[in-house]
């Protein structure tokens, strides 16, 4: 197991998003994917969290036993920049260390369908992470989700906000069962496993 987490305490899985069904296939809503279906894995159904801005289930991940761990699953419902505030939030409630909290989310630096998955770190332009950084600190795990780069001259802004493409589409299903496996992987043997596992 890894030794910056905590054995003992539950997990707190973020994925980054935006609400609202306009921005459900948006290329910044990978997070909110990918919390999506280890949500349906666990048998559990989003709902709001008492005070903080945000929706989660609690379930537990790996198989019945001592291996098994207790997660949270979160989708922040205060839109990207905001996130930290509803994270930090759920962290205090739930009583989870910074280094059980993964941040499931979009990079802009990956080839689409690629991941990678590590420790701390900048936040790479991302406000989601810029957001949770400033509210707690930089030393929480990231599970990365390649988009890749705008082509030609589009805004960045304009390609994250953007549903993926019908190309691109074609292959998502299992881009984000994948990504949902990392997380599990992580969570469950720790993060050199998943990274020699599902690094790309």
């Amino acid at each position: 197991m890894d030794v910056t987490a905590d054995v003992g305490a539950p997990w707190l899985i973020v994925g980054l998003g935006n609400p609202g069904p306009e921005y459900a296939m948006n290329r910044h809503n990978v997070g909110f994917m990918v919390a999506d279906l280890l949500a349906e894995r666990i048998g559990g159904r989003f709902k709001r969290a008492g005070k903080a801005q945000a929706q989660v289930v609690e379930g537990r991940i790996g198989p019945p036993g001592p291996a098994s761990r207790r997660v949270i699953l979160a989708k922040p419902m205060s839109y990207m920049n905001l996130s930290g505030g509803p994270v930090n939030a759920l962290r205090d409630f739930y009583k989870v260390p910074v280094g059980n909290i993964v941040a499931v989310h979009d990079e802009l630096d990956i080839d689409y369908g690629a991941l990678r998955l590590k420790l701390g770190g900048g936040d790479n332009g991302h406000n989601g992470l810029k957001s949770m950084t400033k509210a707690m600190g930089s030393d929480y795990h990231r599970v990365r989700c390649g988009i890749g780069r705008p082509p030609g001259r589009m805004q960045v802004a304009d390609f994250v906000l953007k549903d993926f493409s019908s190309a691109e589409r074609k292959e998502l299903d299992w881009f984000v069962d994948r990504a949902a496996d990392a997380v599990e992987c992580l969570v469950i043997e720790g993060l050199e496993r998943a990274q020699s596992t599902y690094n790309s």
